[in-house]
C-alpha cells in the first residue's frame, strides 16, 4: 500500500471511531431541542382544568391561574397560601367530572321523549285549529242560509220531511251566532 492509501484508510477508521461519539452529541442536541419545544404555558382555565400550551392563555386568564409562563418562575402554592383550593371530597369530584356515557344516553333520551312530546302536542294544537276552522267555516255557511230567507227542509224524529218554522230558524240563529263569536 501506499502512503495516500494508508493515510486514507486509517482515516476511516478514526471516522468509525469517532461515529459514536458524533451520533451521541446529535442525540443529544435534539434531546436539548425537544425539550425547548415542549409547551412553554401551563394553566387552570375557568372549567378547573389543567390547559398546557406553547401559546399564550387567553386574556381572560387570571395571574393567579397562570402556573407557568416562560421567564417567570413556576408557580407554586405554599401550605399558608390563602388562595389554595379547598379540599374536595370525592363526592364532589365525581360531581364535577364529565358524564358519563350512560348518563349521556339518559340525557339524550330525555331530549328525544321531550322533543317527541312537543311534537305530538303541536301536530294535536294544529288537528284542533284546523277542526276548529272546518266548524266556524261550516257554521259561516248555514249563517248565510239562515239569513237568505230561503226555505229550510228538515227531518223531523219520526222521519218525516218538513219545513222550519220562523221560530225554530231564529233559535238556530241564536245557536249560529254563539258558534261563530267563539270563532272570532
Amino acid at each position: 500500500m501506499r502512503k495516500s492509501e494508508q493515510s486514507f484508510s486509517m482515516e476511516i477508521m478514526q471516522m468509525n471511531v469517532l461515529s459514536p461519539c458524533v451520533r451521541l452529541v446529535a442525540a443529544a442536541t435534539l434531546m436539548f431541542v425537544a425539550g425547548l419545544a415542549q409547551a412553554q404555558y401551563v394553566w387552570i382555565d375557568a372549567k378547573g382544568i389543567k390547559q398546557f400550551s406553547d401559546r399564550s392563555p387567553p386574556s381572560s386568564v387570571p395571574d393567579k391561574n397562570i402556573l407557568k409562563a416562560p421567564g417567570r418562575p413556576v408557580l407554586t402554592i405554599a401550605p399558608g397560601d390563602q388562595e389554595q383550593p379547598a379540599p374536595v371530597s370525592v363526592a364532589d369530584a365525581a360531581k364535577k367530572a364529565l358524564p358519563t356515557m350512560a348518563e349521556r344516553n339518559v340525557e339524550f333520551n330525555k331530549r328525544a321523549s321531550d322533543k317527541a312530546a312537543a311534537d305530538k302536542k303541536s301536530a294535536a294544537e294544529g288537528q284542533a285549529k284546523a277542526a276548529r276552522a272546518e266548524q266556524c267555516a261550516a257554521a259561516r255557511d248555514y249563517k248565510m242560509q239562515l239569513d237568505s230567507g230561503i226555505r229550510i227542509g228538515t227531518v223531523t224524529p219520526n222521519g218525516e220531511r218538513a219545513f222550519m218554522s220562523d221560530a225554530e230558524r231564529a233559535v238556530a240563529n241564536a245557536k249560529t251566532n254563539k258558534v261563530l263569536a267563539a270563532c272570532r
